[in-house]
């Protein structure tokens, strides 16, 4: 593992003070006032955080943000080390019909807008065979809800096409890009019922949902989801206690700067525990934050600040404790996105060298090589994974189909990553 770069080094390379800040703290709760060191001092010795200490970081200072951040990594390093992952993948945008509208989305498309109402199986097949033939092992179908429901004309191209619902389809191409590439599933269709993900458990390693926020309030008049059905927090924490009932791998997280408060981000963050707690099946807690987009109705909102990203990771580390897989998406951060590495992160989430990130399409991935970089020069070892995190292949049970067990076991080294390493994308091993 390469060494730390000194501060003068570190703010060379990035053109920021914070990373230097960072790097030179030494006790974090030397500068924490009396009112955090009681919440971050149990979590430091070990002692998962109440809620009400949990809600005790609301009130941290500006401060006392750099001694949260390295109380947060203190709590990685004792349960991830110094390895942070990515997963490469292809990203597959089914059909970007829907029937939500959420006030910040430019995925969706009504079937005037859209050039094809879904992808045909031979573009699915297109597109995951280039990813294959680039070292991708995810195969991550990310795609409307339930189009069929307010669309006549999806649920007339499904008809034509032999299948009921989009999650049929989405099914048979999950299937499709089994038999016939090296790629394994992940699926992130929506809310779904037990039914619907029985069905998709066989042919996806890994399934995901974001919850976004537990605040029935964003979905009132004027909220950012108040004519998206599906994002109301009971149909998605629904979705994810039955992803748990059922042992599914499954990924979820927050979306900040929509509207929320500070207290509703962390009572958010304290569901998403409470349902791993009682399921173990949470495998990677995304905290990822708003941009604007033009042509939305938030199209003039505030985007959250590098900071106000910063205490959101070291705070859902706090929350999630040492052995939770946090991740935050570098390409929307593309500036500060190596600072998190200070601030509790271990992995870095899809990276594709193919294609677009479809939801923030103005948002480009950064490459591989230079992902492998930023991470070696703060003194971590940049690691691929599958959609599945290594977590769930050994010492879980249950949690992937038997059909499914040899296959991933074929794929991964005996630490439960990508065989071969990172030297399969940039050239050389870490």
């Amino acid at each position: 593992m390469a060494s730390i770069l000194s501060s003068n080094e570190v703010t060379a390379t990035y053109g920021t003070d914070r990373i230097t800040a960072l790097l030179n703290v030494d006790d974090p709760m030397r500068h924490l006032s009396d009112d955090l060191k009681r919440a971050v001092g149990p979590a430091l010795e070990g002692t998962a955080l109440s809620a009400e200490d949990a809600r005790r970081l609301v009130g941290s200072a500006p401060d006392e943000l750099d001694s949260l951040c390295k109380a947060a990594s203190i709590l990685r390093d004792r349960g991830k080390g110094h390895d942070v992952s990515f997963s490469p993948k292809v990203f597959i945008p089914l059909t970007m019909l829907c029937r939500d509208f959420c006030a910040y989305c430019t995925f969706r498309q009504d079937p005037a807008q859209a050039p094809h109402l879904y992808m045909t199986s031979e573009e699915v097949l297109e597109v995951a065979r280039a990813g294959e033939k680039m070292g991708c092992t995810e195969a991550l179908f990310t795609l409307g809800e339930r189009p069929e429901q307010r669309y006549p004309e999806a649920k007339e191209w499904l008809r034509r096409h032999g299948y009921k619902t989009t999650l049929d389809y989405l099914l048979y191409v999950s299937r499709l890009v089994l038999d016939e590439t090296s790629l394994l599933p992940h699926g992130n269709p929506g809310t779904m019922s037990r039914r619907e993900m029985e069905g998709l458990r066989d042919v996806n390693v890994s399934m995901g949902v974001m919850l976004e926020n537990i605040s029935q309030r964003l979905c009132e008049q004027g909220g950012p989801h108040e004519l998206a059905p599906s994002k109301f927090p009971r149909a998605r924490l629904k979705t994810i206690e039955t992803a748990g009932k059922l042992k599914i791998p499954f990924t979820t997280g927050i979306l900040i700067g929509i509207g929320e408060t500070l207290e509703e981000r962390v009572d958010s963050l304290l569901a998403i525990r409470e349902r791993h707690q009682r399921y173990g099946h949470i495998q990677e807690v995304i905290i990822q934050n708003f941009r604007a987009k033009p042509n939305t109705a938030m199209s003039h909102h505030a985007e959250p600040g590098a900071d106000d990203l910063l205490w959101t990771v070291a705070v859902a580390r706090l929350i999630l404790g040492p052995e939770a897989n946090v991740q935050v998406p570098p390409n929307l951060s593309a500036r500060e996105y190596p600072m998190f590495l200070l601030a509790g992160i271990n992995d870095w989430g899809g990276i594709s060298p193919i294609t677009i990130d479809y939801v923030n399409p103005e948002a480009p991935w950064p490459q591989i090589a230079t992902l492998d970089k930023r991470t070696r020069e703060l003194g971590f070892a940049l690691r691929p994974r599958l959609p599945v995190y290594p977590d769930y292949l050994a010492g879980k049970d249950g949690y992937l189909p038997n059909g499914l067990q040899g296959r991933v076991k074929s794929m991964t080294d005996e630490d439960g990553y990508v065989k071969g390493g990172i030297g399969r994308y940039v050239g050389y091993t870490s």
